[in-house]
């Protein structure tokens, strides 16, 4: 059973009624973040109940050292962990003696939640009655500023109903702080120095090892009917706690508020030195704003960034509140502002996955981030792998790979591999080509080659090594077959031959060759800057090209499909429909060995393949996968329904595309894998955009020309999406009767539908 207690609304995500159960989901889906810092809804007051803490900084983790059952050479040191950090949205709040504290409070009415997506905020408001029966009615509204990154604001209010009151608002800053998620218990954080001045207060902190410093920090002020008060606060500190107490007598009626801003400057931007007065200089920016106007500056930092990645949606408002959600969080998450960060599984939601860097981001983020932002936030992602291509050749060197053979993580902060299952690590090698096929997806997008002669050749050939030695020359079937390995389906381990590993590398290998042609011929500088860097001899280029050729891939003549690996139809063949209920999700309910046994695929793998690769299939080869792997799929992991999503659209099957649209795009609203209480699912959202540009509207890019198929759910009276197509800003509207084409730049652009070639004019709107 899905949960449904979020109501449905075009623009926000809002909840009414407090349930103490529900407490860690909406912690999760009420999150905020503005690509610097994020954290979870937690309550800005005293809460009992249970509750995950979480206030997370972009590129702050500690490497905690790998707990494993058994050692195997070649494991990581590590796992990197996302960090909780000291917290600064707390505001103790007492009214005439009583903690307000919604777990014990005699009665709690009119809660109301609200996260608005349109223009970036979190509120809350409820009526309360405490212990010693006092009624209060509490307003509280933050966000963290786009425009400042470095600072979050908090108006909290408090309104006396049946008696007057004397109200205390305590401020506070903390670094005891834990993290849910860790292998040894260990101390992650080591208090530097406690510090107030005036009403500003700081904490400097530094993580254990890897020493990242931190300085915490917060001001406040106080306001009667929204009057400023001048009252001195009595101010307390500890060795990891500061706070200031201000206390005022409150007629019955009137309203008590507090203007709290806070946040956290890093040495990643300021030397360590000059974290406290770098925080005063935020501080200043803000108060001088004050709250207000800083909340219209992040209205329209929204906005701007709304008018060119909005979904609209008319027809359909859990479809449209789904889509927006997921937009707004992969905003929330990464802005392209700095090249040393990436997008981790949770963002900033959540310390599952330990925050870090998957092949998700190639695979899925990348196709988002190019069509709604200038390509430099793609390729800053880019670089971001080029950055880390000398730990990637360390990794590969480690598991006993040479001569720049290189293996990018699994899972990682700084480019070193911090995963450590051994099937995964060691075996899902297909992220390699995640990283290459993103190569190639932005150049065929943006139409920008300038990243491959700069870097990104130097990344193309480091992973064709790795491929060419990874395969095996099998004399039995005078092949290259790749053996023990893992494919994007974590339900079969060590097998030989994943289809979609083998066809990666031998697509890897091609495109590396293509590019050295390519850029001996036109880059003649950079070629010869690379090969002298790389010491690429035509030896090893001429044995790269035997294994591309000589690839093995498992093939059925009986179900004229290729096989998802060597043993698939060693399997007992029993399909999804066939599974009963009470059996799901198998993750679940069923022994690993079991499962390895099973036929059931957790995510596209053979599919995968056909979804990158399209053009390379026709149309019957790619309804023929489709209908023997789909009914087979379990599809427990997020990253799962938006392929079929797009493939079943590409197919014709709308229906069926809708279903599995609507599944990835309210994966966490509705809680379909029931763990959204440990974060969200941000990389899969971009799936959900992938599902309606890619899926319904049929975008796509073939010989270097934008062309669209555009389809339509039944159940929707239009959508539209804007694309950032080599700048030129293309808006698509789809009905059920017909799609219009507008070109919002001063340009012209050649574009195709449905095999007809539009001219499409400066500023002018054509409708197909």
């Amino acid at each position: 059973m899905n949960q449904d207690y979020i109501i449905p609304n075009n623009w926000s995500v809002i909840e009414e009624g407090f349930d103490a159960s529900r407490v860690e989901s909406s912690e999760s889906l009420f999150s905020i973040g503005n690509g610097a810092m994020g954290q979870r809804a937690n309550f800005e007051e005293h809460y009992s109940g249970k509750t995950f803490q979480g206030s997370y900084i972009a590129g702050v983790y500690y490497p905690d050292k790998t707990r494993v059952g058994w050692w195997k050479n070649g494991y990581p040191e590590y796992f990197a962990k996302v960090l909780n950090a000291p917290s600064w949205i707390g505001i103790n709040v007492t009214v005439n003696g009583e903690a307000l504290d919604l777990f014990t409070c005699k009665k709690v009415g009119n809660f109301r939640r609200e996260l608005n997506m349109k223009e970036g905020w979190l509120s809350r408001s409820f009526s309360a009655t405490l212990q010693n029966n006092i009624e209060i009615e509490v307003e509280a509204i933050r966000f963290l500023s786009l425009e400042l990154d470095e600072v979050g604001a908090i108006q909290y209010s408090v309104k006396p109903v049946n008696n007057d009151a004397t109200i205390i608002f305590q401020p506070y800053l903390s670094s005891a702080i834990t993290n849910k998620d860790t292998n040894w218990d260990d101390k992650f954080w080591n208090t530097l120095d406690v510090n107030l001045e005036n009403r500003q207060a700081f904490i400097q902190a530094k993580t254990m090892k890897t020493e990242f410093h931190t300085c915490t920090f917060m001001e406040s002020q106080l306001f009667l009917n929204d009057k400023a008060l001048s009252i001195q606060p009595v101010s307390e500190k500890t060795e990891n706690f500061v706070s200031f107490t201000y206390s005022q007598e409150v007629k019955k009626g009137d309203i008590l508020s507090i203007h709290k801003f806070g946040g956290y400057t890093v040495d990643r931007y300021h030397d360590k030195t000059e974290l406290v007065s770098a925080a005063k200089k935020a501080l200043k920016k803000a108060t001088d704003l004050g709250f207000h106007d800083l909340l219209q500056t992040q209205k329209q930092a929204w906005a701007n960034i709304w008018d060119m990645a909005d979904i609209t949606i008319e027809g359909d408002v859990k479809a449209q509140q789904g889509i927006r959600f997921n937009i707004f969080q992969l905003n929330q998450t990464y802005l392209g502002k700095d090249s040393r960060l990436n997008i981790g599984p949770k963002g900033f939601t959540g310390e599952k996955y330990g925050g870090s860097t998957y092949w998700d981001t190639e695979a899925y983020c990348i196709p988002f981030y190019m069509a709604t932002k200038d390509q430099h936030v793609a390729k800053s992602l880019l670089e971001y792998r080029y950055n880390h291509l000398e730990k990637a050749i360390e990794n590969a060197e480690k598991l006993g790979f040479k001569n720049g053979a290189a293996l990018y993580p699994m899972v990682t902060m700084n480019g070193e591999e911090s995963h450590n299952e051994w099937e995964i690590t060691f075996e899902e090698i297909h992220r390699n080509g995640a990283i290459a096929f993103a190569i190639y997806n932005y150049f065929r997008f943006t139409g920008d080659y300038s990243y491959i002669p700069e870097k990104g050749l130097e990344v193309l050939i480091g992973i064709a090594r790795f491929w060419e030695q990874r395969a095996t020359f099998s004399t039995d079937k005078n092949k290259y077959v790749i053996l023990g390995v893992t494919g994007p389906n974590e339900y079969e381990n060590n097998i030989n031959n994943n289809f979609y590993t083998n066809y990666l590398a031998k697509w890897c290998i091609n495109y590396a060759l293509e590019n050295i042609t390519k850029i001996e011929s036109e880059y003649p500088s950079d070629y010869t800057r690379i090969m002298n860097k790389t010491k690429l001899s035509k030896a090893e280029i001429t044995q790269w090209k035997a294994v591309a050729d000589g690839m093995y891939f498992p093939y059925s003549e009986k179900h004229q499909v290729y096989l998802q690996q060597d043993g698939f139809l060693d399997k007992e063949l029993i399909t999804v429909a066939n599974l009963a209920p009470s059996q799901r999700p198998i993750n679940q309910k069923w022994s690993w060995d079991r499962i390895l046994r099973s036929p059931y695929i957790k995510q596209a793998d053979t599919l995968q393949g056909l979804y990158f690769f399209e053009d390379q299939f026709t149309t019957e080869e790619l309804e023929r996968h489709f209908d023997f792997y789909e009914p087979f799929t379990v599809h427990e992991s997020s990253l799962s329904p938006c392929v079929h999503s797009i493939q079943a659209a590409k197919l014709g099957r709308m229906e069926q595309a809708y279903t599995f649209y609507l599944r990835t795009s309210r994966l966490d609203l509705d809680d379909y894998n029931h763990e959204v209480h440990e974060g969200l699912h941000i990389t899969s959202m971009a799936g959900t955009w992938m599902s309606i540009v890619e899926g319904f509207g049929g975008m796509r890019v073939i010989n270097n020309k934008l062309t669209f198929n555009p389809q339509i759910p039944k159940k929707w009276k239009t959508y539209s999406f804007k694309i950032n197509f080599r700048n030129h800003i293309l808006k698509v509207t789809v009905t059920q009767k017909y799609t219009t084409f507008e070109l919002e730049t001063d340009t012209e652009l050649e574009i195709n539908v449905d095999n007809k070639t539009i001219q499409l004019q400066k500023k002018r709107l054509i409708a197909i």
